[in-house]
């Protein structure tokens, strides 16, 4: 017997679908940004909840308090998808900006979804002495300040998965620079890369570097949600108070 093919994603699901659902946690109500495209896809992510590369259903990226100090916040994670409803694989990101202040850039079937919390920045090969060691437990903060999410609508090899985030990452970089940021990130951004699985003989992408044609657009729409998501930061960080 062999295996059934993975059903195809819905042609009518993007990113532009990702809605916001609610919790009561701490004597607060706090959101959660979640995007349920089904089966049918795989994603590559750096999550801490549904990491790594395989099929996977649904995105949250839930907002929690500045200073998280919870040192199981896969389960934390996972307790808040299903209290969402959401069934089966998925992936689980945190951040302590603003969910709702999320960007959405697309380009000729490429996607991208970004919220921003850069209050932490700097340089990924910053210079003088870096900690070292596992992080003392309960003093860590463990949010993701700059979660991205892209989508493509083209299946992809795994390596073009690798490519993909590589080059999500790159513009990344370019739109803080452009917004006025001195880094390269914060240091616990997250990204999730997400494409259908092909089916019956479909052909993968196998490049998906910044001068290739969907990692091009991929690039362009990470770039515009990223800079827009900073820029609105970069905005709210110099209004005057009062």
């Amino acid at each position: 017997m062999t295996a059934a093919s993975p059903p195809l994603p819905s042609r009518t699901t993007t990113l532009s679908d990702a809605r916001i659902v609610e919790r009561e946690e701490d004597g607060t109500v706090r959101p959660a940004l979640v995007w349920a495209p089904g089966p049918g896809w795989r994603m590559l992510s750096s999550a801490v909840l549904g990491g790594g590369w395989g099929e996977r259903q649904w995105v949250i990226n839930a907002q929690v308090r500045g200073g998280y100090r919870r040192m199981d916040a896969d389960r934390h994670l996972a307790d808040m998808a299903s209290g969402a409803g959401l069934r089966g694989p998925g992936v689980g990101l945190m951040t302590a900006a603003s969910v709702r202040d999320f960007r959405h850039a697309t380009e000729g079937g490429a996607e991208a979804l970004v919220t921003a919390g850069v209050g932490v920045h700097g340089w990924a090969a910053a210079p003088g002495p870096a900690d070292v060691g596992p992080p003392v437990a309960g003093t860590i903060n463990t949010i993701a300040a700059l979660p991205t999410i892209a989508a493509l609508p083209v299946p992809l090899s795994p390596a073009a998965y690798v490519n993909a985030v590589a080059t999500a990452t790159e513009a990344k970089v370019q739109a803080l620079l452009d917004a006025g940021f001195d880094a390269s990130g914060t240091p616990t951004d997250a990204v999730c890369v997400a494409a259908p699985a092909a089916r019956d003989g479909q052909a993968e992408e196998t490049f998906m570097g910044p001068r290739s044609p969907w990692g091009a657009r991929l690039a362009r729409t990470v770039h515009a949600a990223t800079y827009a998501a900073c820029l609105r930061e970069r905005d709210e960080r110099r209004a005057p108070v009062g």
